[in-house]
This record gives structure tokens, sequence and C-alpha cells, in this order.
């Protein structure tokens, strides 16, 4: 059994060797932009909605509508990072529906490559909010000695996204071949309809924490409100 799609070459392209990793990924990117394409190419408010262009409608209302209850302020940008992340993991998880598909989530490469642009895009996001000074004033806040503290606060926040990430998919995938060895006639089902359950949640769990943290590092600082009022 091969633990990670990084272990299985498909095929040499130009001298590089292709893995599964980089293939499956390049599949779900193209299944994505496709969709896209054929839902959206007739969107106009003269053109009636159908039914997949008010799915796609719901999925974002939803998304936007997460991402509204956890950050303050302005939220398009954020809309549009935190929606492609959930997209991409929730796609990938979804494709294991289709025979000989290995989700790129449970390459630990994958999954560190999601969490490292969390991790970029959280100070970018700080500094367009609150400009270069402001985002670094809060690595020394409450006091400078907790400067190394909160970096180091900031790159755990990236490796427990990968970890958390990969292990989820990955224990899901070894407890699903476990199972086939042991009743290969019944268990597909189930854990084919286990795994589009799991693969979901863990769409969902990652795009609200990195929307967390991105929230964290552009809230707006709050007026202190402790000024005694007279009668």
């Amino acid at each position: 059994m091969s633990l990670s799609p990084d272990e299985t070459i498909l095929f040499i392209l130009l001298g590089f060797p292709i893995n599964a990793t980089i293939f499956f990924t390049w599949v779900v990117i193209a299944v994505l932009t496709v969709a896209s394409f054929l839902i959206t190419r007739n969107l106009r408010a003269d053109v009636p909605p159908n039914r997949w262009r008010t799915a796609l409608e719901v999925i974002v209302q939803g998304i936007q509508a997460q991402i509204e209850e956890i950050a303050e302020g302005p939220s398009r940008h954020l809309l549009y990072f935190a929606g492609t992340l959930f997209l991409f993991v929730a796609v990938s998880n979804l494709l294991l529906v289709v025979p000989g598909f290995e989700p790129p989530t449970s390459s630990l490469s994958t999954t560190t490559a999601l969490a490292l642009s969390v991790l970029v895009a959280v100070p970018l996001f700080g500094i367009s909010s609150r400009g270069l000074g402001g985002y670094l004033k809060t690595y020394v806040e409450p006091s400078f000695i907790m400067l190394p503290f909160n970096i180091i606060s900031e790159f755990s926040r990236g490796v427990s996204l990968a970890i958390r990430l990969y292990g989820n998919i990955m224990s899901g995938a070894v407890i699903a071949a476990i199972l086939l060895t042991v009743a290969p006639f019944f268990f597909p089902v189930v854990m084919d309809l286990l795994g589009l359950l799991t693969g979901m949640i863990q769409a969902y769990i990652f795009a609200i924490l990195a929307t967390v943290y991105i929230s964290s590092a552009t809230a707006p600082k709050h007026p202190s409100t402790t000024q005694e009022h007279s009668p």
C-alpha cells in the first residue's frame, strides 16, 4: 500500500518524473477552472440562473456568511482566498469517488504548501489592513519580551495546519485500506460516503482556521472605553 501519492510516479514529462500528487493537483485545478468557466460564462443580470449557477451562489454566499461572522471589516479579498482554499480541498476530497483518483491533500507536500500559503497570507493581509508599522507592532504586544514567542506562534500555526489536514486525510486512507482487506465487498461504499463527509469537514475546518488566523492579523484596534463619563 502506498502511503503517499508522492511515491507513485505516473509518467516522465520533459525528463521530470510526474508523481500522482502533481498530476492530480493539475486535475483538481482543471476541474475547478472548467467548472467555473462553464457556470459563469452567462453570468449576466438578464440571464436567469440555472441550477449550477444557483448551487455556486449558495456555496459562495455560505462561505461569505461564515467569514463575516469571524472577520471584522471588509472581507471581499478574504473571501477570495479562503473560498479558494475551501474549494480546492473540498474538490480534492470529493473526487475520491472517481476510481484511481488519489487526493493530493493526502500528500504532506500539498498540505504543507497550503499551510505556507496561509502563513504568507497572514502578514500580507495584516500589512494591507494596518500598514507595515502597525502590523510589526503586533509582534511586540503587550511587551517587547513577547517578540520571539509571537514569531514562534506564527510559524506553529502553519505547521499545525499542515499536519492537521495531512493527518486527517491520511488516517482516513489508511483506515479504508485496512477495512477493504477485511471485507472488500461491503466497506467500499461505506468508506466512500465517510470519505466524502470527512473531506468536506476538513475543507471547512481548514478554511475557517485560515480565516481566523488572517482575521486576527487584520482586526482593527478598538479605542479604549475606560474613559469615565460625568453624569
